[in-house]
């Protein structure tokens, strides 16, 4: 029997904001269950109209506010509210990174029974124009005879229509109408699915993924577009392998960023992953050398290394870095910056890090130290068996407060590690996204 949907109400309520959630929405309780409202904050009276109802809580967006908080800031972009790209526009920079770093505490304190000997500063850069990668969402309503470009909006999977982009790197983000123009001129319209945004160095990349070969004019459409906007346009029409370059022709299909502080070079595909903000990826970096203090008496070991961005770094001050990815492309694509970068101490292998390493090569190698920069789900694989390490200091880089929480409490509470410094970088400003940095060193004895 298939489940009916519960009727909305249609009148909106006027609701007292008490909290904020995770998420970046107000907290409300009406008829005794809990109401998260979009576009609310603590000590607002708001009123809401309904988006969905659950059997143990409502979520709502704000259509009206009555008696406003005095954190409230003006969004930074006309769409906000609509696009699904920022949470939390509507509170000021210094707050929402003050949101961001009371989560991860109330992670710390409540989940996992820790407490940080002393909190990091956080990290801030630019909020506006900091994003340089994005995947763009492309759309052709046949009924309306109309395309659609840009991320989701706030409550569905629907493309959002948006005209620019704050976030974005100025060079696309004000170029938003512009590109939905120039797809419509298209007579492939219909089957783009998507825009890969990937900016390295000078170079602005865009990645057009379509279900159906070009023809001869819409390749020379894309080609002018280019030319005109001095962007480098790939085409996609099947797998990342299929990944070309249609315009520059030079031949040329990596892109490049660089740690300016330690003057390093990195070459990467459009489609590799990549840190979004350059600037806060610079000042991650430099914490991260700040706190592990390589020397030259340090083996280190760097799991989930990616294409090298902490690794390098290590290995110009300390005596050996070995770096392991799941991924043998981005392990490949490590070995050659470290070459490309005369490196000549580092080591780069490919394992699937969810799995027993113990009995492979690298696992075998005394390492003084360690770091991690797991995806989203974490590393408590690897944190529950870190003791046949056992190194003297582990440094955790966390893109999720949650799963960071639940690892730290492993390596504190089964592996006797103390987290002596831990803080937040804004690597996403206006999102409720939240980077973690944390360093653990073993207990005395």
């Amino acid at each position: 029997m298939s489940r009916r949907h519960k009727q909305l109400p249609e009148a909106p309520v006027e609701v007292n904001i008490s909290a904020l959630s995770h998420d970046g929405r107000g907290i409300a309780r009406i008829d005794d269950k809990i109401m998260f409202v979009f576009g609310a904050l603590p000590g607002e009276t708001v009123k809401a109209k309904y988006t969905r109802v659950h059997s143990r809580y409502s979520e709502a967006m704000v259509t009206e506010i009555i008696h406003p908080a005095k954190d409230r800031v003006n969004p930074i972009c006309s769409h906000f509210g609509n696009c699904g790209g920022c949470q939390i526009q509507h509170l000021s920079s210094s707050l929402q990174i003050e949101h961001k770093q009371k989560f991860l505490e109330e992670q710390l304190t409540h989940q996992a029974k820790v407490k940080p000997f002393a909190w990091l500063a956080p990290l801030q850069g630019p909020v506006n124009g900091y994003r340089q990668k994005a995947r763009l969402g492309v759309r052709y309503v046949e009924k309306k005879q109309s395309l659609l470009v840009g991320f989701r909006e706030q409550n569905n999977n629907k493309i959002a229509i948006i005209e620019s982009c704050a976030v974005l790197d100025a060079r696309v983000g004000s170029k938003i109408a512009k590109l939905r123009e120039t797809i419509s001129l298209l007579e492939a319209k219909t089957t783009i699915a998507q825009i890969e945004v990937a900016i390295g160095g000078e170079e602005v990349a865009l990645v057009f993924r379509h279900l159906e070969p070009l023809c001869e004019s819409d390749i020379k459409i894309l080609t002018q577009f280019g030319q005109e906007c001095q962007f480098s346009i790939y085409l996609q029409p099947g797998g990342v392998d299929s990944v070309h370059k249609l315009f520059p022709a030079n031949g040329e299909t990596d892109l490049t960023y660089m740690l300016n502080d330690q003057h390093l070079t990195y070459c990467f595909h459009p489609l590799d992953f990549t840190q979004v903000n350059q600037d806060i990826n610079q000042k991650m970096v430099n914490q991260a050398l700040d706190l592990l203090k390589p020397t030259k008496d340090d083996v280190i070991l760097d799991l989930f290394c990616g294409l090298g961005n902490f690794s390098l770094p290590f290995a110009q001050k300390a005596k050996q870095v070995v770096g392991v990815e799941g991924a043998e492309v981005m392990a490949k694509r490590a070995k050659r910056n470290a070459e490309l970068n005369q490196l000549t101490n580092v080591d780069f292998y490919a394992f699937d890090l969810s799995k027993d390493f113990t009995s492979v090569p690298w696992a075998k190698t005394a390492y003084t130290k360690v770091v991690l920069d797991p995806p989203r789900c974490g590393a408590q694989e690897l944190v529950t068996s870190i003791s046949h390490f056992n190194p003297k200091e582990i440094l955790y880089i966390s893109c999720n407060p949650t799963t960071f929480a639940r690892d730290a409490a492993i390596l504190v509470h089964q592996h006797g590690y103390q987290l002596t410094k831990v803080g937040v970088m804004d690597m996403f400003p206006h999102t409720a996204h939240v980077e973690t940095m944390g360093l653990f060193q073993k207990w005395l004895k």
